[in-house]
């Protein structure tokens, strides 16, 4: 018995010399028992009244850096109730699973109102297939390609997105081939359908004397539009993964997302200061779908002085917005002739239908001076200065005022006019009203030669935007040139495959050729407000959110008064110039191009004109 005892200890005893050699093994690979002795002598020396708490600490900081885990993505509702994607990181932090962040991205479909009920179904079904394959593709495929990575390798994590994102886009194309070369195999080619008959000549006036030549002006034939640049179903996946790992590695790293955004910016070093974008805010919408005559103005959009801080700028856009509901719920006298402040004739009282969906009062107006006169009333009451202590700037939106049977632009119901008219129209208004500083899509971007007439004829005293009218950020970065349509800046939007990487690209290419970069949100808004901090991050000149109405619209505002309190507080905040119009010509333009690709030489500014001097100009004439 004895002895089998002892065979049994000796057996144990073994094999615990064995695991206390393997484990000594492991801890010296580990380097533990040397970061060991140092925290504990550290300790020692600084006795802390929480000794535990700083062990954890100290340990915590020798931990493994965090790795992404999984990414999930969710069906969610933005702030017009229609789906959206939702996007949740998950990290491993010391060998446990957190979830860190989640951020939402809006859609790129724009609100369709008015629209016949069969397109509005039609979009609906695909908003809603987009949506699903986002979900589908983040929570299966994305997470797997990610999975391991750190979030703080933003270059990488965009990397391996746009990879994936290739390899979707090859996918369509066979697949489309493949399609079209089943039909081409599957039967003959159906008839060529008939063209309608050419319509008659027309009739004669009458009284027309008879050999009399018709002094009709033919008009131009109008270019056909552009077909829209193809979306791949589910790209939105790209952009929202991108974000939720920048705002990942922004909260993992105990700094705010617009640092983060500012690093990735200046190639990981910290600016000194960060200057608030200028708002552009939108006070009322008078376009195509209101019940008025007007279609040009989609938005009047005020523009605070540079000088302001945001939160003197938000505050005397709500005393704007609050005066303008005043004036619209105020009767009007029935036997007024003149115009009043409102600037209705013969006591004509413009109707709200609704708040718009872009945040802002959708109003009836008949006349473009309308809505100008009514904001000029405002001002007035407010004891405001336009031109001085703020500015206006229109969204033409060219695209939805072009009437193709026609051939011409529908500014007013029943008033149509071609493409040099509207250019003829835009100068006379700029000329009565001098305090609009920005036309943003003047124009269709198909409309080439009166996007460089209007440049020429306004480039001097009004910044010409191209939104809708610009190529999707993708687009631009593959063609390297930001120059067609001729603008002074373009609006870019942080949707489909667009990552953090190209926000970067993108914008460090505006800056570059002299250009004025404007970040928009969406028509279909999302209650997330990270666009804020991707403004301020990539310091643009102008934000552009809709109106101070609306949840969706209002956390943003909100977000920027947060960020400007924390730049004041850290003493880091810049300051924005004046306004600067730069006349830009055709060389100039080549030469500024040429420049944007030269590594590290940035082209001076061009002709500065500032909106005091053509003021005084304005008012000397």
């Amino acid at each position: 018995m004895g002895e089998e005892g002892g065979g049994r200890s000796c057996g144990t005893t073994r094999e615990l010399q064995k695991l206390k050699q393997q484990a000594m093994e492991y801890y010296r690979e580990n380097d533990v028992p040397h970061r060991l002795e140092e925290l504990l002598n550290s300790t020692f020396y600084l006795q802390p009244a929480d000794v535990y708490g700083h062990l954890a600490n100290c340990f915590s900081k020798l931990a493994k850096p965090p790795t992404i885990y999984k990414i999930v993505g969710k069906n969610v509702l933005d702030g017009l109730g229609l789906p959206t994607l939702q996007v949740e990181v998950f990290c491993t932090i010391q060998n446990f699973t957190k979830s860190i962040c989640s951020v939402v991205i809006p859609t790129h479909f724009e609100v369709c109102e008015n629209a016949l009920p069969e397109l509005v179904e039609a979009e609906e079904a695909e908003r809603r297939l987009a949506v699903s394959t986002a979900v589908q593709w983040v929570s299966e495929t994305v997470t797997e390609e990610l999975r391991g990575l750190a979030p703080t390798d933003q270059a990488e994590v965009d990397r391996v997105l746009r990879a994936f994102f290739a390899n979707k886009v090859q996918e369509e194309k066979e697949r489309k081939a493949l399609e079209k070369s089943q039909e081409d195999s599957a039967g003959p080619v159906p008839p060529p359908q008939m063209l309608p008959p050419s319509p008659p000549p027309p009739t004669k006036k009458r009284g027309q004397k008879p050999g009399k030549k018709d002094s009709l002006y033919i008009e131009k034939p109008i270019m056909p539009a552009e077909p829209a640049e193809p979306v791949l179903c589910g790209s939105m996946a790209i952009g929202a993964v991108s974000l939720a790992v920048a705002k990942t590695s922004a909260i993992l790293g105990s700094i705010p997302l617009y640092l983060n955004i500012a690093l990735l910016k200046h190639n990981q070093e910290q600016p000194a200061t960060l200057t608030m974008p200028l708002l552009m805010a939108s006070v009322v919408s008078c376009g195509k779908s209101s019940p008025g005559k007007l279609n040009l103005m989609k938005e009047v959009i005020c523009i605070p002085h540079p000088g302001l801080t945001t939160k003197q700028g938000v505050e005397m856009l709500l005393e704007i917005q609050k005066q303008i509901s005043k004036i619209l719920e105020m009767p009007t006298p029935p036997k007024e002739n003149k115009k009043g402040l409102n600037g209705n004739k013969r006591g004509q009282q413009p109707v709200t239908s609704k708040m718009s969906h872009l945040g802002c009062l959708t109003i009836n107006c008949d006349v473009m001076e309308q809505p100008l006169l009514l904001i000029q009333g405002v001002c007035a009451n407010l004891e405001l200065e336009l031109g001085t202590n703020l500015h206006l700037a229109i969204n033409c939106a060219g695209h939805e005022l072009m009437d193709y049977n026609k051939g011409k632009y529908e500014v007013l119901t029943g008033t149509h006019k071609n493409a040099t008219e509207m250019v003829d129209l835009y100068v006379e208004l700029i000329n009565k009203y001098p305090s609009i500083i920005a036309l943003i899509d003047p124009l269709r971007k198909e409309d080439s030669e009166q996007w460089d007439s209007i440049c020429n004829a306004l480039g001097s005293r009004c910044y010409i935007i191209a939104g809708t009218a610009s190529k999707s950020i993708s687009k631009l970065l593959e063609d390297g040139s930001i120059s067609i349509p001729r603008s002074h800046g373009l609006i870019i939007k942080h949707t489909n495959q667009t990552t953090m990487s190209d926000l970067v690209e993108i914008t460090n290419l505006i800056d570059r050729t002299k250009h004025i970069a404007i970040l928009g949100s969406t028509e279909g808004e999302s209650s997330d407000d990270s666009l804020v901090d991707l403004a301020v991050g990539l310091g643009v000149r102008f934000i552009k959110l809709g109106g101070l109405s609306r949840g969706e619209r209002v956390t943003k505002y909100n977000r920027l008064l947060t960020i400007e309190e924390e730049l004041v507080q850290n003493e880091t905040l810049g300051f924005n110039e004046e306004h600067i119009f730069s006349h830009f010509n055709e060389d100039a333009e080549k030469a500024l191009e040429a420049a944007a690709t030269a590594a590290g030489e940035l082209p001076g500014p061009l002709e500065p004109t500032f909106p005091t001097e053509v003021v005084e100009e304005s008012a000397k004439s």
